[in-house]
C-alpha cells in the first residue's frame, strides 16, 4: 500500500488548514459566519496549531514502514482524527448546508477509509512479494 502518498497528502492538507487557522482566524470566522470574538479567534489558532503538529508528524513519518503493527500510533491518531471530524461535519451538514462542509466531509471520509485500510494492512507482505 502506498502510505507515502497518504501521509504526504494528509500532511499538506493539515498543514494548509493549520496555517490558515493560525494566521487568518478572523477571516475564517467571517467566512463561516461565526462572531470573531477573542475566544473564537484563540480557539481557531489553537486548532491551527494542532493541525500543524499533525502535519509535521505525517510529513516526517511518510517514508517509514506503516501498517499493521508498524507506526500504529501514527495511523490510529490520524484515523481517530479523520473519523471524529467526519462525523462532526455530517452533523453540521444535517443542521446547515454549506458547500465548504460538503467538500471537507468528502475529503475526511476519503482519508478515514484510507487510514482504515492502512491500519488493516501488513506492509511486510507486499515487500516479500516484491523481493522474490
Amino acid at each position: 500500500m502506498k502510505t507515502k502518498w497518504l501521509l504526504s497528502s494528509s500532511a499538506v492538507m493539515m498543514g494548509l488548514l493549520g496555517l490558515a487557522g493560525t494566521f487568518i482566524p478572523e477571516e475564517i470566522s467571517k467566512i463561516l459566519g461565526i462572531d470573531p470574538s477573542p475566544i473564537t479567534l484563540i480557539l481557531l489558532q489553537i486548532i491551527g496549531g494542532l493541525y500543524l503538529g499533525f502535519a509535521m508528524l505525517n510529513w516526517f513519518t511518510r517514508s517509514a514502514l506503516i501498517g499493521g503493527i508498524y507506526n500504529k500510533p501514527v495511523v490510529l491518531g490520524n484515523l481517530i482524527h479523520y473519523i471524529v471530524v467526519f462525523f462532526a461535519l455530517i452533523r453540521q451538514l444535517a443542521e446547515q448546508f454549506h458547500f465548504i462542509f460538503v467538500i471537507l466531509t468528502l475529503v475526511y471520509l476519503g482519508f478515514a477509509v484510507w487510514f482504515t485500510l492502512v491500519m488493516r494492512s501488513n506492509p511486510l507482505s507486499n515487500q516479500s512479494k516484491m523481493s522474490v
